[in-house]
């Protein structure tokens, strides 16, 4: 197993600070250059829903099982310091579409001031439209969270020619779900004669995948899979839910906002990520049915840290791993996630990348060179391809942002990585805590009174970072 050597922590400060710039540049450059063949690669992106940094066994999980995703990860690239672009799912969200950190992209917040959703505008420039400007068929299947109906958000005029799913984040929140949207018509899906829920919502959104996938072998496609699982509520299918029955000191969990009452939680939720788990590995299977697996590539992901709703405790299942904080924190374990990128052929078996910084602003750049897409003018991230085809470290070199809010009018938490130092500002009244990640990955030792100089410069950035 080939793991890429952390290349940054012998550097001094005075020449980590002052080389940022140049190195970062650098960077960015010889992506632009990257060589990846004629052919363009069909692209799955699965993003999973509050599934946290340690959920999976090939990142420590001991009590779920994970058996496809482990074997994704054995068979492709597993990062482990990899970052979604928020705490919550919408501005994450945003930050993939558009390239941009929260600081820039349209939907930074769950929420506007007056508790309206966000839609990204017309000028945004998605993913999708992006690849689609290159030939692809594009498609998207699961929770959008990006545009209501009526407005400019929706996916359809965001670059998707199919899509299926949640425009509304809340309603994501069923599993069991009155309706649907399918491009513009609402599917309607009914309870039976005894009022009983019959249609679990990640059965439609798999096999509409692989019957997007069947449409579309002749490819090249962007196959974009935002899945709900495993954000509450607390639903599972039966023969998933068998598996972990019984297992654990479980209590029933009362029923909560229409959601109907569940006898044993931490089963359901295990069982929860084991079929998210287990609809990995029939989209791989499938793509190997087709013959197009080895011009296929696929990222899994999730959108940020592991949450605690609904009796779903993240302590329990040790969802953050070494991580300190939860979604809705900017400590790591809000925001750092598992990513795993295959490509059978192009990219290495078994490897781990544990030195790059991989954002997912990243993602437009680098879909967009690998697709010999033309890059639109904004975009905050860089190329990962190197570390992709390669194996050589991209990113670590630079400032990465994250803001969150609940609402505009709440107050601000801010953080920044740069190299191996991480700084948190709760709020804008409070002093910047400073952490050095390569000695302290738990963020338990607030170093800033050590360091004033880089306090200083992360201050300095942390003026211009969000305008």
């Amino acid at each position: 197993m080939r793991r890429f050597a952390i290349a940054t922590l012998g550097l001094t400060v005075a020449v980590w600070l002052a080389g940022v710039g140049v190195v970062s540049a650098g960077s960015t450059e010889s992506a632009a250059h990257e060589s990846t063949g004629s052919s363009q690669p069909n692209i799955i992106f699965i993003l999973a829903d509050d599934l946290g940094y340690g959920h999976l066994g090939s990142y420590g999980q001991e009590v779920i099982e994970t058996p496809e995703l482990d074997r994704l990860a054995d068979g492709g690239l597993r990062f482990t310091q990899a970052y979604s672009g928020s705490t919550v799912c919408a501005p994450s969200r945003s930050v993939l579409m558009t390239g941009q950190h929260t600081g820039h992209t349209t939907v930074r917040a769950n929420f506007g001031p007056d508790g309206e959703r966000i839609p990204l505008n017309d000028e945004d420039i998605t993913i999708a439209e992006v690849l689609r400007s290159a030939g692809y068929t594009t498609g998207m299947i699961g929770k959008w969270g990006l545009g209501e109906p009526g407005t400019t958000g929706l996916p359809n005029n965001q670059g998707f020619d199919h899509w299926f799913g949640f425009l509304n984040q809340h309603n994501a929140h069923s599993f069991y779900p009155p309706y649907l949207w399918r491009n513009d018509r609402i599917v309607y899906y009914n309870e039976n004669e005894h009022g009983q829920r019959q249609t679990y919502v990640q059965d439609l959104f798999i096999e509409d995948a692989l019957e997007f996938i069947r449409t579309n072998r002749d490819g090249p496609f962007f196959l974009y899979l935002p899945f709900t699982l495993p954000h509450t509520e607390l639903a599972a299918r039966q023969d998933m839910l068998d598996k972990y029955s019984g297992k654990f000191d479980d209590l029933p969990f009362p029923p909560k906002e229409g959601r109907p009452a569940v006898e044993e939680a931490k089963a359901t939720y295990a069982a929860m990520v084991s079929t998210l788990d287990h609809d990995v590995g029939r989209i791989m299977r499938e793509l190997e049915e087709q013959g197009i697996a080895g011009n296929t590539l696929v990222i899994f992901t999730s959108d940020n840290g592991a949450a605690t709703e609904d009796g779903a405790v993240a302590e329990y299942f040790n969802g953050s791993g070494p991580l300190r904080g939860i979604k809705r924190d900017l400590y790591e374990g809000g925001i750092r996630v598992p990513m795993i990128a295959s490509w059978p052929g192009r990219v290495e078996k078994g490897a781990v990348d544990e030195a790059s910084h991989v954002v997912f602003w990243d993602f437009l750049p680098t879909l967009a060179e690998l697709a010999g897409a033309e890059l639109p003018g904004g975009c905050d991230g860089i190329s990962i391809t190197p570390s992709l085809l390669h194996g050589t470290p991209v990113g670590n070199d630079r400032p990465l942002y994250w803001e969150f809010q609940k609402n505009p009018k709440a107050a601000m938490k801010q953080a920044v990585r740069w190299g191996r130092w991480k700084a948190v500002r709760l709020s804008e009244q409070e002093e910047l805590e400073l952490y050095d990640l390569a000695r302290d990955i738990g963020e338990m030792v607030n170093v800033a009174d050590q360091h004033p100089e880089i306090v200083k410069k992360f201050e300095a950035y942390l003026e211009t970072a969000g305008s």
